[in-house]
C-alpha cells in the first residue's frame, strides 16, 4: 500500500483527552447500570444522587471552612471532582462531546501537562468565582455540577488560538469570539424556554475567561514570554 493510504481518515485524540473523558463515561456507565438494578439492587437507582453528594461542589463550604480556620481535604477535593460527575446523561453527553471536540483542537497545540492545567485551572477558577459571586450577592447558591466551567475553559482556549490566527492574517480579531457569543446566545434562549437555568453560568463565563488568559502563559513558549515582559517592567 502506498504511503499515507493506511493513515486513519480521522486523527488521534490525544491521550490526555480521553484521561479526562473516560471518567465521566465511566461514572455514567455505573449510574446506568444502578438505574436498571444491575449496581447496587434496588438502591442502585440511588446511585446519581450519592455521587453528586460525594462530589459536587458545594460553595458555602470553602467559607465555613475559612470562618473555621479548618481545612477537610474530602470537602476540598469536590471542586476537583465536580466535573467529572452530572446531573443526568443528557448533561454528561453534551459535556464528553464538547471536551472531546474542543480538547482535541486544543491538543494539538498545547502540552500534555498544560492541557490538564487549563481543565483544572478553569474548573477551580469558574468554582472560585461562582463562591465570591455567591458571597458577594448574599445568595445561597446551589451546588456547582458537571464540567461546563472546564469546557468553556477549553473554549476559551480554542478562542485564543483563533485570535492569534487571525493577528497573523491581519483579520479582525473579534470573529474569534463568535463561537464564545453563539454559546451564551444558546444558553439564554435555554433558559428563557425552560427556566430554572440557576448562576451556573457564573462559574461557565469565568471559565472562559480564565481559559483565555491562562493561555497566554500556557501555550508553547508562553511562559517564558510573559517573564520577558515582567523583567522588561
Amino acid at each position: 500500500m502506498r504511503p499515507g493510504y493506511d493513515e486513519s481518515p480521522i486523527n488521534a485524540i490525544s491521550p490526555v483527552v480521553w484521561l479526562l473523558v473516560l471518567p465521566m463515561i465511566a461514572t455514567e456507565a455505573v449510574f446506568g447500570l444502578g438505574a436498571i438494578g444491575f449496581i447496587g439492587g434496588a438502591q442502585g437507582i440511588g446511585l446519581r444522587l450519592n455521587g453528586l453528594e460525594l462530589a459536587a461542589y458545594i460553595p458555602q463550604l470553602p467559607v465555613r471552612m475559612w470562618e473555621l480556620g479548618v481545612f477537610n481535604l474530602r470537602h476540598a477535593a469536590r471542586v476537583l471532582t465536580y466535573p467529572f460527575v452530572h446531573g443526568s446523561l443528557t448533561h454528561a453527553l453534551f459535556v464528553i462531546v464538547f471536551t472531546l471536540a474542543l480538547g482535541k483542537m486544543v491538543a494539538e497545540q498545547f502540552r500534555p501537562w498544560a492541557l490538564l492545567a487549563l481543565f483544572f485551572g478553569c474548573a477551580i477558577g469558574g468554582a472560585a468565582v461562582y463562591t465570591i459571586f455567591g458571597q458577594i450577592a448574599g445568595i445561597e447558591l446551589a451546588p456547582l455540577i458537571g464540567g461546563y466551567p472546564a469546557v468553556y475553559g477549553l473554549v476559551g482556549a480554542f478562542t485564543f488560538l483563533l485570535w492569534v490566527r487571525l493577528g497573523i492574517e491581519n483579520v479582525n480579531r473579534l470573529r474569534a469570539f463568535t463561537l464564545i457569543g453563539m454559546l451564551l446566545l444558546f444558553q439564554l434562549v435555554f433558559g428563557l424556554l425552560f427556566g430554572n437555568a440557576g448562576f451556573g453560568w457564573i462559574a461557565e463565563i469565568s471559565g472562559f475567561f480564565i481559559g483565555f488568559l491562562l493561555s497566554f502563559v500556557l501555550v508553547p513558549g508562553g511562559w517564558g514570554r510573559a517573564m520577558v515582559a515582567l523583567r522588561r517592567r
